[in-house]
């Protein structure tokens, strides 16, 4: 290749790889978070826990879920069965400058109880998803790297891998996550433990156009060092329903009335 046509073409390389990632990581992580989810959101879920030799416990679940400020949200999540959980709830607040704030309410204690932060890393009512996998993790704490594209599950995406800026501040080293382009969703999901082993693998598929909202019908969290895994299947959502206030209540924890 002759000297000039050597220049032209790392230079067109240069110009290739910076269309290419035109866009950071962090941009892609706030995408995903800024998407439209609508007012509110109103599920019915199946809860399957499978264990490793492929025994399934199933339980039913209902969430509520509203935007009371620009991009917080509060939540609201009851187990209807089996019987030795039904009627235990659990209440979500997120703030805007600091943790968000967590209850629980188990029947068998009769009484409510705040989840503190140093428990964030404790499994949600033993399934594979944390209290801290529950939240929303704020785009700030964390280094987002835009390392890729790649097709996964027929989706064209980008694939971001986040760290924290403050390696105590999380219980994973690292997530790496597929997020399917214009959708601004994620597809998959990496979390490496503390020793950069990978630890979870999440999933989200069924993706479908739900008045107007784009939404995952089936959830699966597995823990791949234990073959355990938690798999969340929508029979049933409405968006932007009128949901009474009083739902996001410690009251309605302990009483099951708004």
């Amino acid at each position: 290749m002759r000297k000039h046509q050597f220049i032209v073409a790392i230079i067109f390389s240069l110009l290739f790889a910076h269309q290419l990632f035109a866009i950071s990581g962090e941009e892609i992580i706030r995408k995903v978070q800024s998407r439209e989810t609508g007012k509110s959101m109103h599920t019915l879920v199946k809860m399957d826990l499978i264990e490793k030799d492929g025994t399934i416990d199933s339980r039913w679940v209902e969430n509520w879920g509203i935007e009371y400020e620009k991009n917080l949200t509060k939540m609201v999540v009851v187990f209807h069965s089996p019987p030795s959980i039904k009627d235990t709830r659990f209440l979500q607040i997120e703030n805007p400058d600091r943790e968000d704030d967590k209850w629980i309410y188990l029947p068998a204690l009769k009484r409510v109880r705040r989840i503190a932060a140093s428990e964030g890393g404790q499994s949600f009512m033993g399934t594979d998803f944390t209290y801290d996998d529950m939240s929303e993790r704020k785009v700030e704490r964390d280094y987002h790297e835009l390392i890729g594209e790649e097709k996964i599950e027929g989706y064209d995406c980008y694939v971001v891998e986040s760290k924290s800026k403050n390696p105590g501040d999380s219980q994973y080293s690292r997530v790496v996550r597929w997020i399917i382009k214009d959708i601004w969703m994620p597809v998959k999901a990496e979390l490496y433990d503390k020793k950069g082993q990978l630890l979870k693998v999440a999933t989200w598929s069924n993706i479908q156009n739900i008045q107007g909202y784009w939404t995952s019908i089936v959830t699966e969290m597995k823990n791949v060092q234990t073959m355990h895994a938690t798999r969340l299947e929508i029979k049933k959502i409405v968006y932007d329903e009128t949901i009474p206030p009083g739902l996001f209540s410690t009251q309605f924890l302990m009483t099951g009335r708004p």
